[in-house]
């Protein structure tokens, strides 16, 4: 298939965009305790703030994915600039809860249609090598979570306001929003082969994409919950805790940059492999240990998730090519929804935790908005020391599964492209 001549600047513009989802996730990651603190909000709000933006994520992605095809991959790029937009400017003018949920669900919205849209968009440009340019394009996943996480820290310091690091987001977000308004597109792939719509909705029964729908749910929940989630669990274990997150994604920029060499050598599903192995590795240390261990876990967990994502995409755009667009942002949506569900869950969870952990009949609540330095805040402190780590090694038990599951698909698809070559061969 020809590629369009303005590859290499959809690439560009489509990594913009992507960057602006990140750096959604890095600030907020960095400054959600603050929000806690500022707007008294408790680690189920939190949580269920935090998670909107997850679930504010599938809807987008799926409704995207079926309708990319009839609007086309521009106009879908525009909506998702215009919900970016309006997503930063009430999270900079937020007022409490309602104004911080319903912004958080903008920016999942516009986050969700920007993956809806340059999924396929990548998979149709890079036809010939599909894998490895989706690890390039999610490289600035984790990339933005580093900048964007390096910048809470930085202006922190500096005694610079969450307005204004919510606020630097406007600028990629124009970038990405005028590039796209001047390039033309492409048709996605699944049109230009001649794939026939009911062929497409046809293809999304098979087992193998009904299988990796569900592993995307484990991937994705090891991967994103872990990273949102790192400073609120690990804060009262570690003086560095968002460090960790910044270390974690900083392994995973460096792993997607250099996918080629490492799909090429071990392929889609031997890579998912090793990933579910090093993840379960990570988390392990990091729910086990303190210190510096703390640190060698985050290096470990990065390793492990940096290619869960982008290599499920392209395991799937590979092998399951009819199922197009819709396909791919399926398993996009099926994603993010399971670490919104699961999200919700756990930070409820938690708050049973510190509750249980606290002297007999005591008020999560009171204990919360003890004064710093009181024997409550000490003593709530202390159960968050214990509570934090229960969390990560209760999700541990997912990569284990994981590394079962993708043992499997490794033996399936060595039998599968075997028998292939031996048909071939014979022929």
């Amino acid at each position: 298939m020809q590629a369009t001549p303005q590859r290499q600047q959809l690439f560009v513009a489509s990594c913009l965009a992507l960057l602006v989802t990140s750096l959604s996730f890095g600030i907020r990651a960095g400054i959600l305790s603050r929000l806690g603190v500022e707007f008294e909000l408790n680690a189920a709000q939190l949580g269920t703030i935090a998670a909107t933006a997850f679930w504010g994520f599938p809807l987008a992605v799926v409704i995207g994915g079926f309708v990319v095809d009839i609007i086309g991959m521009k106009r879908l790029l525009i909506v998702a600039f215009l919900f970016h937009l309006a997503g930063i400017a009430l999270t900079i003018f937020a007022g409490g809860y309602w104004t911080l949920f319903i912004s958080t669900l903008c920016v999942g919205i516009a986050n969700g249609t920007v993956e809806a849209a340059c999924n396929p968009l990548v998979a149709t440009i890079y036809a010939d090598n599909k894998t490895t340019k989706l690890n390039h394009f999610h490289l600035w996943f984790p990339g933005g979570i580093v900048i964007g996480t390096l910048l809470v820290y930085f202006l922190d310091k500096a005694g610079i306001g969450w307005q204004i690091q919510v606020g630097l987001m406007l600028i990629p977000t124009i970038l990405y929003g005028y590039l796209f308004s001047k390039l033309s597109f492409p048709v996605t792939e699944r049109v230009a082969s001649g794939v026939s719509t009911g062929e497409m909705y046809k293809s999304l029964f098979n087992p193998l994409f009904i299988f990796m729908i569900i592993l995307m749910f484990g991937t994705a929940i090891t991967e994103l919950f872990t990273g949102q989630w790192i400073d609120v669990l690990l804060k009262n274990v570690s003086d560095n805790a968002i460090l960790l997150l910044t270390i974690e994604t900083g392994i995973m920029v460096l792993g997607r940059a250099f996918a080629e060499p490492v799909v090429h050598r071990f392929s889609p599903a031997g890579v998912l492999l090793i990933s579910a192995i090093l993840s379960a590795a990570g988390l392990y240390l990091m729910g086990h240990t303190t210190g510096n261990m703390l640190f060698v876990g985050a290096i470990v967990f990065g390793m492990g998730v940096c290619y869960f994502w982008p290599t499920m995409l392209g395991f799937v755009s590979e092998n399951l090519p009819k199922t197009g667009a819709v396909g791919l942002n399926l398993m996009g949506g099926a994603g993010m929804f399971a670490v919104s569900v699961y999200m919700i869950f756990m930070s409820g969870y938690y708050d049973n935790l510190l509750a249980a952990k606290l002297p007999a009949g005591a008020s999560l609540a009171e204990y919360s908005n003890a004064p710093a330095g009181t024997d409550m805040a000490n003593a709530l402190g202390e159960a968050k020391k214990l509570a934090g780590p229960e969390i990560l090694n209760a999700t541990l038990v997912i990569p284990i599964i994981l590394s079962v599951a993708f043992a499997g698909l490794l033996i399936y698809m060595r039998n599968k492209n075997k028998g292939n070559s031996t048909v071939v061969n014979v022929g």
